[in-house]
């Protein structure tokens, strides 16, 4: 006999690279303090680049965080949106911009865990996210996936540069930065 299952409970297979990135609306902040919705995945006018951090009032997080914001020209020149996304709700980002200051950074809130859940960065036991950046294309087609331990922090300049390889739609080789020699078409 089967076991029956919760239906409020949500199972999601964890995205993949090259096909269809998770697609949700979510409760966000803008770095004003200002509260709206947002919606990841689908078809878009532009790349996304999500990004998953652990929690507000951390260590590490707020050098990420503020790093994706001081970056924010060098992405609005590749035509990026970035987004930040943790488990913490909406008033707890508010609150901890009085640290980070103005962010052009919206900073998401993922209280359900789905989103985490659905891009296989939720550490369920302690329902938190693991530190995770994704490349969405403007046709919703998840291009990029890192995922690595909370005690490290990303590196802007490498989501950079495979931001700027895949936008090519050219074959890039190893340490490939914007304006080298490509391998041509795939």
């Amino acid at each position: 006999m089967e076991e029956e299952m919760d239906q409020d409970m949500y199972f999601y297979e964890p995205a993949k690279v090259g096909e269809p990135a998770p697609e949700f609306t979510l409760n966000a902040v803008f770095g004003t303090g200002e509260f709206t919705k947002i919606k990841t995945g689908g078809k878009s006018k532009t790349w996304t680049v999500l990004f998953f951090y652990p929690l507000d009032f951390t260590f590490i997080c707020p050098t990420e965080i503020t790093g994706f914001s001081d970056n924010h020209a060098a992405f609005e020149a590749l035509n990026t949106v970035v987004y930040g996304c943790s488990t913490d709700s909406v008033h707890s980002h508010k609150a901890w911009l009085k640290d980070l200051g103005e962010l052009k950074t919206p900073l998401l809130s993922d209280m359900t865990h789905e989103v985490s859940e659905a891009y296989g960065v939720l550490i369920e036991e302690e329902g938190i996210a693991l530190r995770g950046t994704f490349i969405i294309d403007p046709e919703g087609i998840l291009q990029y996936a890192g995922i690595h331990s909370n005690n490290v922090g990303r590196s802007i300049e490498e989501t950079l540069r495979v931001l700027s390889a895949l936008q090519t739609g050219e074959l890039c080789p190893v340490n490939w930065h914007a304006g080298g020699t490509t391998l041509g078409k795939a």
